[in-house]
């Protein structure tokens, strides 16, 4: 019997990806070249970034508590392994003999995980945020621009309260909000109006069947997806987490679609996904996004915490734990898109964050392998021959992002839920404008509720 397929435009949805955004106006560098030495040198290997992601966690191993993180230094193409050694100088010797370059600090994993407890306790506000920054050996403490007189205070205090160097703390511009659309949009009506995420990256269900992953705060916003704004649902969602973490699996709901693992970066390239990686600091990723188009940074923390406004209790937080810190760019309406190395790796799912794709800022992304994990999933296409016939090419190590000013589909990635709303707050989760001609919504917002969060407050959408 033969298997029903999408259509191409469907199946370039279900990739994560937009197509046509655009101008190219941002390079993909070339793969770097791996040169491994002989085991036991100690001379450091020279790695791609796989490579040092699947070092980092055999040292991580090897050296139990002595272990105090990792990073990859891309000038170099090396893995710097932090290293509690006290007496014992095998663990540096042990190391190197891996294949790492080592250096030894005064932090250990035990000592940064106990202040970040601290900082749960004492620092839980909204427009906060913290990872552990391996190449300071430090916690990052961020506060957007919301956390203002006695809030600000508190968090000075109890960063202090930790001891010297154990954290730094700086201001981040902007607001730190949840961010919808991303990859290729989908939609979903509820009974406050329009929603538009973005997919992330098509998965196998536990049960065989095809499926993708997408933001927690999606699914939990709406049930029904449709891959049109006023399109009939195409799947539905079978699990949803958020706040604590932040993805969905939604299922296909006719079993027979197929789909293809690759990453639709726009211009009819394609990067194709083969494996899903822990992310490691240092490493460069892309970021795809419906509003913003392709964009590249770099992982610049784990384990992060970030505390968004609770969009249901005016007092309340909404904590999304274990995320992924970059300094790749986003804007509201990027959320569920995919996050991804060159190299074909799945790393993560775009959560949150702060700035614009103008002025840079910070953005957090749920790890796809604890999604896996957490909904027994697997990557890759679902079906058999799933994704055959796609002719869409393969994206070229010189592929080039998306222009972000294309106005052909990159639409609102924050509009209004309900455009009488009166309180100005927008709605990062990509709701659609209903006075929008293109289905996408006003980028700029108003004021007035119906448009983009104009970041004069720390909020969490769909």
């Amino acid at each position: 019997m033969s298997h029903k397929r999408i259509p191409k435009r469907k199946a370039a949805i279900a990739v994560g990806g937009v197509a046509a955004l655009g101008a190219a106006v941002i390079l993909l560098p070339n793969a770097n070249a791996s040169q491994d030495n002989s085991a036991g040198a100690a001379t450091p290997k020279t790695l791609k970034a796989t490579g040092a992601s699947d070092l980092s966690s055999q040292i991580a191993g090897l050296l139990g508590d002595a272990f105090a993180g990792s990073y990859y230094d891309s000038a170099t193409q090396q893995l710097v392994v932090n290293v509690i050694s006290g007496d014992n100088n095998n663990v540096v010797v042990q190391a190197e003999k891996a294949g790492a370059k080592v250096r030894e600090v005064q932090n250990s994993t035990a000592e940064l995980t106990a202040a970040a407890k601290v900082l749960k306790t004492k620092a839980t506000i909204p427009g906060t945020a913290w990872s552990v920054d391996p190449k300071t050996n430090k916690i990052q403490v961020l506060a957007d621009s919301t956390v203002t007189g006695s809030k600000w205070d508190t968090v000075l205090s109890t960063v202090k309260s930790l001891g010297t160097d154990m954290a730094t703390v700086k201001k981040t511009a902007g607001s730190f909000k949840t961010l919808v659309s991303g990859g290729d949009a989908i939609f979903a009506q509820t009974d406050q109006g329009g929603v538009r995420c973005s997919l992330g990256f098509n998965v196998t269900a536990s049960d065989g069947t095809p499926a993708f992953l997408t933001a927690g705060h999606c699914g939990v916003a709406a049930k029904q997806w449709s891959d049109t704004q006023d399109g009939q649902p195409i799947a539905t969602v079978d699990q949803a987490v958020f706040p604590g973490n932040d993805f969905s699996l939604v299922k296909y709901d006719d079993p027979a679609t197929q789909t293809t693992s690759d990453v639709n970066v726009g211009n009819g390239q394609t990067v194709q996904i083969t494996q899903a990686e822990d992310a490691t600091v240092g490493t460069q990723v892309f970021r795809m996004g419906s509003t913003t188009g392709l964009h590249d940074g770099t992982v610049t923390g784990l384990d992060a915490t970030v505390n968004f406004q609770s969009e249901t209790d005016p007092n309340g937080v909404d904590t999304v734990n274990g995320l992924i810190q970059t300094d790749v760019c986003a804007e509201a309406g990027d959320s569920g898109g995919s996050l991804f190395t060159q190299d074909g790796g799945a790393v993560g799912l775009t959560s949150g964050g702060s700035g614009d794709c103008t002025s840079g800022g910070e953005t957090f992304f749920q790890p796809v392998t604890a999604a896996l994990t957490a909904t027994g999933a697997t990557l890759g296409d679902a079906g058999a021959g799933a994704g055959a016939g796609d002719d869409t090419a393969t994206a070229d190590p010189s592929a080039t992002a998306a222009d972000p000013s294309a106005t052909d589909g990159t639409g609102d990635q924050s509009g209004a839920v309900d455009p009488n709303a009166t309180d100005g707050t927008g709605d990062q989760s990509g709701a659609v404008d209903p006075n929008a001609t293109d289905g996408t919504g006003d980028a700029t917002g108003d004021g007035t509720g119906t448009g983009a969060d104009d970041g004069s407050s720390l909020t969490s959408n769909h």
